[in-house]
């Protein structure tokens, strides 16, 4: 029984080492522009197979899966294979990791391999391939309206790619965005792909604008606009054809990059910047327009300022009314109705005051000024509104107001002055008062030193043992330290720098109190290690000396009153917490 258990165990173990599964590739060195075939084979019917991570690499084709088996001289062989073309992405030693399968409940996996890919190399041609390259019949470009603007005037980038009849196009995918940091940017939707004709480097070409974005510049100087880079399936003609006379074409692959552009913004000019100039660039028109001017007790009027034109009108400000006290004015309602064209934005913005009259009377709203710069002129430029005048037909005036009021208060009597004639001091004195000796009096007054004293002797020894209690002495002192710098903190709640220093304070004069532990005792481990002694929460804990350390931290770092008041009022609670838990 023994021998043919053995015999088993060799059997299985043979077996299992029959077992193959390894990744096989074409080359392995290759070139950035040539392509790898690598082949995951495996002699068994593997299951759950799981491809690598194809890391520095595109997969162009794939996964393809063959399965072939055969019977020779009653011996039985099986191959099944997983096939992937790839193309590399960047230079340098690459590896292809570990592929997976599955086969009665065992792992298998392949053996890593290392491709070396170096830089494009030539490649020779066949002459029954094709004899156009893909290099010279694509391009990507990218097309600005204007290099030279200044801050917020519009530019537009338009994104062309050409490419010449001589080759088509399959399919495209972006490999990198432009970023447009320091410029306010947006989109314009390109509803269809449509092929166009123009001319190119003095040739004509075919070409798809793929990309239209408008950008406002924000800040002057040189602003780097980073390229749009794509990868382009490609299809090539060669000398071949098929049997009914037309040209075969191979498939290509090819990158292409817009290139990064810089744009040299201009400043707005210093000489003749009105002082309530907000920015706006372009050509306006300003209006300030009530919706009535005459109102009765309890009515409103909406005051609606509005800018309408071509320029950048998503990036200013509306001036403000200035109205009388008399007037109670809301918050405006802002109201945006701009489209965004290659041309820049047009359209119209508004900002609609509500207006409440406290008081029957007339009114006077001041003429209101908007300014902008006008890129045709070069020069500033500022619309100014008529004067408003609101009456109000009734109501209470203000005056009237006034003198009720006065007049209340003259007609008013003193309350001191009412009761005058009482007279509320009398002098009456007892007839038959009792002398003072022998009198309760007398005796309270005679034996009360005596019942003092023993009080004051309780009083003196008990002051006694307070005073040469140093250690009990101490903790009551640590505990108004405590209180005193944290009421400290909280007045320099606006001084950032003596804020931080007193809760330091604090929180070190509560650890003395309650952990009768000195300066020179005050590690965080030794900290944390006495407060979860006294049964502290450890997230309370944690908090306490995560604070302590950003008192130190905060004084020289940036911090807002915000910041310092959420700072304050978790100190507060934190050692509140601690007090209940030790």
């Amino acid at each position: 029984m023994k021998k043919f258990f053995i015999l088993f165990l060799f059997c299985c173990q043979g077996l299992l080492a029959q077992v193959q599964f390894e990744a096989r590739v074409s080359k392995t060195t290759l070139g950035l522009n040539e392509r790898l075939r690598i082949d995951f084979v495996m002699n068994i019917d593997g299951d759950n197979f799981v491809q690598p991570n194809f890391e520095g690499f595109r997969i162009i084709a794939g996964p393809s899966q063959q399965v072939s088996q055969s019977w020779i001289n009653g011996k039985t062989s099986f191959e099944k294979s997983y096939s992937y073309f790839l193309l590399p992405t960047q230079k340098g030693t690459l590896t292809i990791k570990q592929a997976v399968i599955e086969f009665n409940g065992q792992i298998y996996k392949t053996q890593p391999i290392k491709i070396n890919v170096t830089a494009a190399t030539e490649q020779p041609r066949d002459p029954n391939d094709s004899q156009i390259s893909a290099d010279d019949n694509l391009y990507l470009v990218a097309d600005i309206t204007n290099t030279n603007p200044y801050i917020n005037q519009p530019i537009t980038v338009v994104y062309k790619l050409y490419f010449s009849y001589n080759i088509g196009i399959s399919n495209w995918k972006e490999l990198s965005k432009p970023k447009y940091n320091d410029f306010w940017s947006q989109n314009i939707d390109i509803k269809q792909l449509v092929a166009e004709e123009g001319m190119f480097k003095g040739e004509r070409y075919r070409y798809i604008v793929l990309k239209k974005v408008i950008l406002y510049p924000q800040k002057s100087g040189k602003l780097l606009i980073e390229p749009l880079a794509m990868d382009i399936d490609v299809q090539l003609p060669t000398n071949r054809r098929d049997m009914f006379g037309r040209v075969l074409v191979t498939d290509g692959n090819k990158r292409v990059s817009a290139g990064a552009k810089t744009i040299n913004v201009k400043a707005l000019p210093e000489a003749g910047k009105p002082v309530d100039f907000t920015g706006a660039v372009g050509k306006f028109d300003f209006k300030a327009v009530p919706s009535k001017t005459t109102l009765k007790n309890g009515e409103s009027l909406d005051l609606v300022l509005s800018v309408a034109g071509t320029g950048n009108l998503k990036l200013f400000t509306l001036p403000k009314p200035v109205v009388p006290n008399a007037l109670e004015m809301y918050d405006p309602v802002h109201t945006e109705k701009v489209n965004t064209p290659l041309s820049g934005m047009n359209g119209k913005i508004s900002d609609s005051y509500t207006i409440v009259p406290q008081y029957k009377g007339d009114y006077v709203i001041k003429p209101l000024h908007f300014s902008y710069f006008d890129l045709n002129t070069g020069t500033y430029k500022t619309i100014s509104s008529d004067e408003i005048k609101i009456s109000v037909l009734d109501g209470p005036s203000q005056s009237a107001d006034a003198q009720s009021t006065a007049s209340a208060g003259k007609n008013r009597i003193d309350p001191v002055e009412q009761f005058r004639y009482i007279d509320l001091r009398t002098d009456l004195v007892t007839k038959n008062e009792p002398p003072f000796l022998g009198s309760n009096k007398f005796y309270t007054l005679l034996l009360l030193p005596f019942l003092l004293l023993p009080i004051i002797v309780l009083f003196k020894k008990k002051k006694e043992a307070i005073d040469s209690d140093v250690f009990g002495n101490r903790i009551k002192m640590n505990n108004k330290l405590a209180k005193k710098y944290l009421s400290e903190a909280k007045k320099q709640i606006n001084n950032k720098e003596p804020f931080y220093v007193a809760l330091e304070k604090a929180m070190h004069n509560f650890l003395k109190a309650k952990l009768h532990i000195e300066t020179s005792e005050m590690s965080k481990d030794n900290i944390r290690e006495l407060l979860l002694s006294k049964n502290a929460n450890p997230q309370v804990v944690n908090d306490f000396i995560a604070l302590t350390e950003n008192c130190e931290i905060a004084r020289y770092a940036p911090s807002s009153s915000a910041t310092i008041q959420h700072d304050f009022d978790k100190a507060v609670v934190i050692i509140s917490e601690l007090e209940k838990q030790i």
